[in-house]
């Protein structure tokens, strides 16, 4: 995946938690060593997070219609601060999107801004917070969590809290491929958890768990919502009015089945578990569900085509 060198990046939906002095090294910057896993699943999706703490919008995707209830800023711990200011200056072109991960992140996260926002209706979509953060964060919504959560997203305050160690971690525990296309769709399955937000299909989740739960059906929808803006990625114009992200090959897509793959409940059970898959406890979906429903948005490039909660066969 590349971006377009020469185009504009905006950090003003960024919050920098790591500390006062912001940037937090980029690539190769002094990543850690945290897994994120939890119950069976992993800390990818928050899914304990997300289930017992959503706050639920109106609407529902099709027409786009969406309502209701935005929060603030995060919540900030003792002794943390918000400073974006050296990430704004580190991020300014997609130059620096090529070479750093907390700039891709930030372009990554400017695209998927204007897909999303292109299939709302005027004045009904509200872009999520995003906020980098080293060890543990609190937030004004979900209350605490620490680096072992993973990447996750809060209903509650409408935001997207991310260790970018985790991006190693994946790599590092989890063998995964990795490279920037991968980390893209995490990434973009968070912002999917936003767009479930906003259309109310998180109300249709629960808490159960299985192979055909509300959870996993929930799971596996942001992953299709993140396929889709990736069929949609090199086409998405930014700020000036072309594409950000200017390619996108079968190596990128490839990278990125295969941690969708490494992500699945049996896969994590069987690897980094007891070496026992338990249907019953499945909070995600299995490898092959993950994998095919990144590829059904992909493929399809339709937001429509996601309705995971409809379908009989999750695969």
């Amino acid at each position: 995946m590349r971006f377009d060198e020469n185009a504009d990046l905006d950090t003003s939906g960024v919050d920098d938690l790591r500390g006062s002095g912001g940037g937090g090294g980029g690539l190769g910057g002094g990543i850690g060593g945290r897994v994120a896993m939890g119950g069976g699943g992993l800390g990818v999706v928050g899914i304990v997070i997300y289930l017992l703490l959503s706050t639920f919008a109106g609407g529902n995707l099709g027409g786009i219609d969406a309502g209701g209830g935005f929060g603030g800023l995060d919540g900030l711990s003792a002794g943390q601060t918000a400073d974006s200011g050296q990430l704004a200056q580190n991020c300014r072109t997609g130059a620096s999107a090529n070479s750093s991960t907390d700039c891709e992140v930030v372009a990554v996260l400017n695209s998927l801004d204007s897909y999303w926002a292109s299939q709302f209706r005027q004045g009904q979509f509200q872009r999520p917070r995003t906020n980098f953060f080293d060890g543990q964060v609190s937030t004004s919504g979900c209350g605490g969590a620490t680096s072992a959560t993973g990447p996750f997203y809060c209903p509650a305050d409408s935001e997207i809290y991310i260790d970018l160690s985790f991006f190693q971690e994946l790599t590092s525990r989890f063998g995964t491929q990795g490279g920037p296309f991968a980390q893209a769709y995490v990434i973009a399955h968070e912002y999917g958890h936003h767009i479930q937000n906003l259309t109310g299909a998180n109300r249709r989740a629960g808490n159960d768990t299985g192979p055909t739960s509300g959870s996993v059906r929930l799971e596996l929808q942001a992953d299709c919502y993140a396929g889709v803006w990736a069929n949609h990625a090199t086409t998405t114009p930014g700020s000036s009015g072309r594409p950000l992200i200017t390619d996108i090959n079968e190596a990128d897509i490839d990278a990125a089945l295969d941690t969708a793959s490494k992500i699945g409940d049996d896969y994590i059970q069987t690897n980094l578990g007891n070496g026992r898959v338990d249907e019953s406890s499945f909070s995600h979906g299995s490898s092959a569900q993950r994998e095919r429903w990144f590829t059904t948005g992909i493929q399809s490039g339709d937001p429509a085509r996601c309705d995971t909660f409809s379908a009989r066969d999750l695969g």
